[in-house]
């Protein structure tokens, strides 16, 4: 047995557990080849591969790898996940139901949502998918509801969903003919494109937590929620208006539900992060591109500043990778980050450290 067969083995033991971890002998600990399982990550980083003759000893992050998860950390918890049909929430829907959580996964792609529902079942891990927009509020109770009634409560949410513009996150870009729904200085910006970053961001997280923690009050047990913000929730933006005003607007959500429950063992975090490779930074990516070939041009002093810290130390110049940001998103959801609480934390790499 390959140790990611058993790593997967120890999942399905974790999901089957109702409380508890999952705890391995001496035999169980050894792969077919009579070598030991290990559960660490690797080194902090390595070498450039090509040194830098200017400045010796350059290294590179070591990224989290995107298979690793913890077994048993969540056994028996149930968590909802919007946002989960690509991306961050696939990720994490993934590795909560390896860590033995049930997931209630929720998405305004059916298809593509399902479909993640599905990889977790083929896993024989137990998801359940619930279709819909989180900017109507009934998808809000919907959801809640389905836990409820499927795994018989809400212990914990990551509120990943999340979109940038107006158009359906599947919807091809054209910028010359949906100027009014991309995002664009104040001054060009369309009512569509405001309207609509809101209701999904703002609106659809405040929708989100209210139902959300409805639930946890009534069970009287406690949980812990995670917002999916980003930088442009902590600093300004150049050009996106209505993406940087709503996840402010997240970060505002966060810090006073963390006041308001923190007495009912709620705790309430948010992660702010810097680009990250994503569908999402594709997009933005394909939509600037375009703009640039219409020959748009402004003071560029938005894009003054575009990489952070790690990135621009990078020898490739990668962006964070998905599976980093998930391991902080989990963290903050386990009862492992007990402390926490009304945090804004930036994954940024260092973006906003200067």
């Amino acid at each position: 047995m390959i140790r990611r067969d058993l790593i997967k083995t120890l999942g399905i033991a974790a999901a089957a557990s109702t409380v508890g971890g999952v705890t391995m002998s001496g035999a169980q600990a050894q792969t077919g080849e009579g070598e030991q399982l290990s559960l660490a990550l690797e080194d902090y980083s390595t070498p450039w591969e090509n040194p830098d003759p200017d400045i010796p000893g350059r290294q590179d992050v070591v990224p989290v790898p995107e298979d690793y998860f913890m077994p048993g950390r969540f056994a028996g918890k149930r968590v909802i996940v919007t946002g989960c049909a690509r991306g961050m929430g696939k990720l994490a829907a993934q590795r909560l139901a390896r860590e033995g959580a049930k997931v209630i996964g929720v998405d305004i792609l059916e298809e593509l949502g399902a479909s993640t529902v599905d990889s977790i079942k083929e896993e024989g891990l137990d998801a359940t998918f619930v279709a819909g927009d989180i900017s109507k509020d009934e998808v809000c109770e919907r959801m809640v509801r389905v836990a409820v009634d499927t795994y018989g409560g809400v212990d914990a949410a990551l509120n990943n969903a999340g979109v940038v513009d107006a158009l359906r996150p599947d919807e091809p870009i054209n910028y010359t003919e949906q100027r009014d729904r991309l995002w664009a200085p104040i001054h060009q910006a369309g009512d569509e494109h405001w309207h609509r970053v809101m209701e999904v961001n703002a609106t659809g997280t405040f929708y989100s937590m209210r139902h959300e923690l409805r639930q946890m009050l009534a069970q009287q047990q406690g949980g812990a929620i995670v917002n999916v913000a980003s930088v442009a929730g902590l600093i300004g933006f150049g050009s996106t208006p209505a993406y940087v005003a709503s996840k402010h607007a997240v970060n505002g959500l966060t810090k006073t539900a963390a006041i308001d429950y923190s007495a009912y063992g709620i705790r309430v975090n948010s992660v702010n992060m810097a680009s990250t490779a994503t569908p999402m930074l594709d997009r933005t990516i394909e939509l600037l591109n375009q703009r640039r070939a219409t020959g748009y041009k402004d003071t560029g002093i938005g894009m003054y500043k575009s990489q952070p810290l790690l990135q621009f130390g990078h020898s490739k110049k990668r962006a964070s990778t998905m599976a980093e940001q998930v391991a902080v998103m989990l963290f903050l959801l386990s009862p492992e980050s007990a402390n926490i609480t009304g945090a804004t934390y930036a994954t940024d790499g260092g973006f906003t450290t200067f």
